[in-house]
């Protein structure tokens, strides 16, 4: 039984309700599972004491098979209780945590419509560790009644062989819980700070990663290392808070249940000795006191693990309940429609005007590199609209009034450091699996050496960030993966920077003879690549200051010659 997810959960505490309301099925059954096994590891020692009471009455083979008969659907009712409910708990812990999961995902993969403090390194992190404690409430909840059901019990049947018996359990487990709520405040606190720092630390990581040829390019790298060891120590130090808090939590809870079931023995047996409870119950109550400690310990615990739930449900808060930085419209683009940008201004870009007909092949010579990357990064949609002045428009519709997964349909924006991701070459180039257009793109991309190298072919296997690809080589492979979506609009920004001359004429010309008839914006200085295009239009202080072939304006410009000449 579970119940749709239609709010949009805008708290930590409002991820935790949707979580619990989600599994209210799961949750019942592994309650009244649960606490039948708590139920029957507390009958347990009660069992014990009616048997050596009746036993003590009545020596017959009969009260002694009887007992035996109890005892094993006792043991039972344990065996089977746990193992049934608590795989009616993991299924639904583990079930939940995939919800948030990807529901976490989804929203890192969405710059434009999340507008959220945060690097994709603790993006990660929220969409795995916080998940999955989050998750955990589904158990904790459950875990902590069935608890509570095996406290009653012990307390019910210690008050009904002395009064005080019970009374002491009950007292002594409120204590206990009063005690151990205060130092669970502290672990939920203390595991947010921990969780922020890790996923600082891990977003650094990342960072370091990608960037790691550059830094040993100009020698930064000792004091880019220097820089995640500071931030790791900080992490380590935290965690080390963290398990120091944890570790007088969980010796505060032992100590205190262990005092407890100590004071329920020693009453026991003054009780006895006055000759107030007999042998058996005397037996029960010694029993009883050493089982409850479990019950105890885990009851004790799950103020710390409800801390650390709504900790990562805050966290993960941040994320799902972001604003979102641009509402996108309902409309569509129409298929083949051109690319027009009208007095644009944004970062270096100021009034940029230009028009791309539908079909053209336009190249795009940006003297300032901020520049192209400030156009990119508007035609990707990581600008929201009202961030710039101006309009961008899409088969004459603006982009504002056009839904983010319709323009990404129609508009595709290749950057020049496009991720690899681990896989196959095949899957790199169609991770959907659908496109109809592999082959061509490998052969205009002049990925086929690559291909060619290895027996598996498109099957050869690629590691995370394409670590064993040359540069030339992820480059070639992102540019094919840009090629095999095949959309209406497709932009390259610097498809060849890592390629050597020849076979950049080569991808030139046959990225020019597989896009026919498609629209193309290319933002190079590579001559190869202007050669090819219809025309291109020259980018200058942010505004288009030229605009003919390549021919004509190497011909006839200087200051172009000079910036794209090689």
């Amino acid at each position: 039984m579970t119940t749709p997810d239609v709010q949009q959960p805008r708290t930590g505490a409002d991820i935790l309700r949707i979580a619990l309301r989600r599994n209210v099925g799961a949750m019942i059954w592994g309650t009244v599972l649960m606490g039948l096994y708590q139920a029957g590891e507390t009958a347990f020692p009660i069992a014990l004491g009616l048997i050596v009471e009746h036993t003590m009455r009545d020596r017959g083979l009969g009260a002694l098979g009887l007992s035996i008969g109890a005892l094993a659907v006792i043991v039972t009712t344990v065996s089977l209780s746990w193992r049934f409910g608590m795989r009616v708990l993991q299924k639904a812990n583990t079930s939940e945590a995939h919800r948030w999961r990807v529901r976490v995902a989804a929203c890192g993969l969405q710059p434009v419509a999340r507008d959220v403090d945060l690097k994709s390194g603790e993006v990660l992190t929220i969409a795995t560790e916080d998940a999955d404690q989050t998750a955990d409430i589904i158990e904790v909840v459950p875990l902590l009644i069935s608890s509570l059901v095996a406290v009653l019990v012990a307390a019910v049947a210690l008050g009904l062989a002395d009064l005080r018996l019970g009374l002491l359990v009950i007292v002594g487990t409120v204590a206990i819980l009063s005690i151990l709520s205060v130092l669970s405040r502290r672990i939920g606190d203390s595991t947010q700070e921990q969780q922020a720092r890790v996923a600082r630390a891990g977003a650094k990581v990342a960072d370091l990663i990608s960037g790691l040829r550059p830094l040993h390019g100009f020698g930064g790298n000792h004091a880019a290392f220097a820089s995640y060891r500071k931030v790791s120590t900080e992490a380590k130090q935290q965690a080390v808070t963290v398990a120091r808090v944890n570790g007088a939590y969980a010796g505060a809870a032992l100590a205190l249940n262990a005092l407890l079931a100590a004071a329920v023995t020693l009453l026991a047996g003054w009780l006895a000795f006055e000759g107030r409870i007999t042998v058996g119950e005397l037996v029960m109550a010694v029993g009883l006191a050493q089982f409850i400690i479990e019950p105890l310990k885990l009851f004790s615990e799950m103020p710390k693990y409800v801390m650390i739930a709504r900790a990562s449900a805050a966290r993960m808060a941040l994320v799902l309940a972001a604003p979102p930085v641009a509402t996108p419209g309902p409309g569509r683009p129409v298929p083949g429609g051109d690319l027009e940008i009208d007095g644009v201004r944004y970062g270096t870009l100021r009034e940029l005007k230009f028009r791309v007909a539908a079909g053209e092949f336009v190249a795009i010579a940006a003297y300032q590199p901020r520049a192209a990357a400030d156009l990119a990064s508007i035609l990707a949609l990581r600008v929201p609209p009202d961030a710039y002045a101006g309009v961008v428009r899409l088969g004459g519709q603006d982009l504002a009034d056009l839904s983010v997964e319709a323009i990404r349909e129609h508009l595709l924006v290749n950057p020049y450091d496009g991720e690899i991701f681990a896989g196959t070459l095949r899957s790199n180039i169609d991770p959907s699996g659908s496109s109809r257009t592999v082959s061509e793109a490998v052969e205009a991309s002049m990925l086929t050496d690559v291909v060619a190298l290895h027996r598996e072919g498109l099957d050869h296997g690629v590691r995370d960030r394409g670590a064993n690809l040359s540069g030339g080589q992820r480059q070639r492979l992102s540019l094919a993966r840009a090629l095999a979506a095949d959309t209406d609009i497709l932009v390259l920004h610097d498809p060849t920077t890592a390629v050597d001359a020849v076979t950049e004429q080569l991808i030139a010309r046959k990225v020019a003879r597989l896009r026919r008839g498609r629209t193309t914006v290319v933002l190079t200085s590579s001559p190869a690549l202007l050669d090819v295009a219809d025309r291109v239009l020259v980018l200058d202080d942010g505004v288009v200051t030229a605009e003919d072939t390549h021919r004509n304006l190497l011909a006839g410009d200087a200051s172009y010659c000079l910036a794209v000449a090689r």
